[in-house]
């Protein structure tokens, strides 16, 4: 028996002589070889992550016809024809689509270039027409973070080849890029010593450059170890949305932050020992302001300053020194809030401490009352707790040495389906019994809510433990009666994560 000959396909691997007519690439079809041609152009000019692909293409295209001619080289003289005139007019339709693209003028590649990322397009930049097209690009808002010596040489690059970019977050560049040792930015006006001398001996780069992008909507710092004043990373007129975070040197005043961002949205501070002023300064931002979260910084004012934002739907300002009354707060004010987080500072804030056990029940009924008109309002992990320096205060036994024997000093909102309550508790989760503030929920009206309810408030339950039948602290002698009756005890009465 005569063996067929074989011949070699790089996309089927070795065929049969007749089989291969029938088994042949999808590619011959003249339809699907123009289709697929253009619609893989397109793509790598509008989707692809590298846009030297439209030069792959090209090459791909060159590689598909020498294997068209390698597959039909012994074919019927009818089949060969047919297929040679298909190849040609696919090519003819390859040419229209690169003369097309090569056609586009600048105001289109910019257009094209606005759905690519920003490390994208500076690959993009083939030609001078593409160069010239990425500078009137208005880069999409997507993140580009700069947190090497290779990345902020891109940004430098960025500056002249992509002004139009909107989004950019920096941070720390202790890590090793181009070159060894250790990385930082230039000082700024007024820098602090100790900063000083840390960065006696690093390389020291130009924060300025970031001011040329003046189309900028984002910008997030942290840990960037900026020390001194930086004025012109506050002069962003298109700002919306500034995060600082953990710059601990970075002097800056609400002044000079807000009068120098008139449409900033979102503004998010944390940590940062060196950021001072009054939150009243942000009332130039009256009709932008959306977020607000300064946290752990040396802010001051008051909070009612910011009840009559429009727009207002978040406002953290926990550990800061702002003071206020949330008994002040009014119908009308912060009508479009929906999360609150004040400072201990505020009489209601979290983490208020009260003199005596007795004002507890008065804190908690202006909290709920709160609520109450406000139920679609957060107050996330909302605590108070009786001050040190209150006369109901005592210390545990042992406190030093066993956090367990802490009183129960910490008072909390709990809740069981819609029923809302109270307790009391330490720092440890031990609880007393709960205070309720709702009645039962109707079993009849609410059928499935119900059950729910009996579900969490057996969990509830189940969490008392030393302090059973407590709904308020022990007083000092029935505390030490407590621990006697415990001493020995070996098993930990706190409950479980799966209780």
């Amino acid at each position: 028996m005569v063996q067929q000959r074989q011949q070699y396909c790089p996309e089927l691997g070795s065929i049969d002589r007749e089989s291969r007519y029938t088994h042949r690439p999808i590619l011959f079809s003249r339809e699907s070889a123009n289709e697929g041609r253009r619609m893989a152009f397109w793509k790598a000019i509008s989707e692809t992550n590298n846009f030297h692909s439209v030069e792959r293409f090209k090459l791909s295209v060159q590689k598909i016809k020498r294997h068209q001619k390698q597959y039909i080289f012994d074919m019927p003289h009818s089949k060969k024809q047919k297929l040679q005139e298909e190849d040609a007019a696919a090519s003819t339709d390859d040419d229209n689509s690169t003369s097309s693209f090569e056609r586009l003028g600048t105001d289109e590649l910019a257009n094209v270039f606005g759905f690519l990322r920003p490390e994208d397009i500076m690959r993009a930049r083939l030609n001078k027409k593409m160069r010239e097209a990425a500078k009137t690009t208005i880069v999409p808002m997507t993140e580009f973070e700069v947190d090497s010596v290779d990345k902020y040489n891109a940004m430098a690059a960025m500056t002249t080849a992509l002004p139009n970019l909107q989004q950019i977050s920096i941070g720390s560049m202790l890590g090793f890029g181009v070159g060894y040792g250790c990385h930082a930015f230039r000082h700024g006006e007024d820098p602090g010593a100790e900063m000083l001398s840390i960065n006696e001996n690093c390389y020291l780069h130009d924060m300025n450059i970031i001011s040329n992008f003046r189309k900028l909507r984002c910008l997030d710092l942290g840990c960037t170890r900026l020390n001194g004043r930086y004025p012109f990373l506050f002069n962003f007129p298109l700002l919306h949305n500034l995060r600082i975070h953990y710059e601990y040197d970075l002097k800056l005043d609400l002044e000079i932050l807000a009068g120098g961002l008139p449409l900033l949205k979102e503004l998010y501070c944390h940590k940062n020992r060196s950021l001072t002023g009054n939150i009243n300064c942000l009332r130039v931002l009256k009709d932008t302001l959306t977020k607000v979260t300064i946290s752990i910084c040396c802010v001051k004012g008051s909070f009612m300053d910011l009840a009559d934002f429009p727009c207002l739907v978040e406002l953290n300002l926990t550990r800061t020194l702002v003071t206020g009354d949330i008994r002040e707060i009014g119908e009308r004010d912060f009508l479009a809030l929906e999360t609150l987080t004040l400072p201990s500072g505020v009489y209601g804030g979290m983490g208020y401490k009260f003199q005596r056990i007795s004002d507890a029940p008065g804190i908690i009924s202006t909290l709920y009352s709160f609520k109450k008109q406000r139920p679609s309002l957060l107050m996330e992990d909302w605590f108070a707790m009786l001050s040190e320096d209150s006369s109901d205060w005592y210390e545990g036994v042992d406190a030093a040495n066993d956090e367990r024997s802490t009183a129960p000093n910490i008072i909390a909102f709990v809740q069981a389906g819609s029923r809302i309550g109270y307790r009391w508790e330490t720092d440890r989760r031990a609880v007393c019994e709960v205070i309720w503030l709702d009645p039962e929920p109707d079993q009849e009206q609410e059928s499935r809510g119900y059950v729910k309810y009996i579900e969490e408030l057996r969990t509830i339950e189940q969490q008392v433990d030393i302090y059973r039948g407590f709904h308020q602290p022990p007083t000092e002698d029935e505390y030490n009666l407590i621990w006697e009756a415990r001493e020995g005890c070996e098993y930990d009465y706190y409950p479980s994560d799966s209780d």
